[in-house]
């Protein structure tokens, strides 16, 4: 029984444990510190996800500077 739930709805539980978590760490550091905490989970995520593919831990330097070429040379309404 418990195979069946996880295989039909293992993301839906996934994303309920977070937000329990998530929301734990809520109550008892503060609004802010859970924005920090979050953030570093999901650098935690994109470094195994790169390790996991064999990828480096960092971007390509080129496709860097064609980022910041991108957001260097966008017009920005409210400059």
């Amino acid at each position: 029984m418990w195979k069946q739930w996880l295989s039909d709805y293992g993301g839906r539980i996934a994303g309920a444990a977070v937000g329990f978590v998530l929301g734990i760490v809520y109550l008892i550091a503060g609004f802010w510190d859970m924005l920090v905490f979050a953030f570093l989970i999901c650098v935690g995520y994109a470094v195994g996800k790169r390790l996991e593919s064999g990828q480096s831990l960092l971007p390509p330097f080129q496709r860097v500077v064609e980022w910041m070429e991108r957001w260097i040379g966008r017009q920005r309404p409210f400059r």
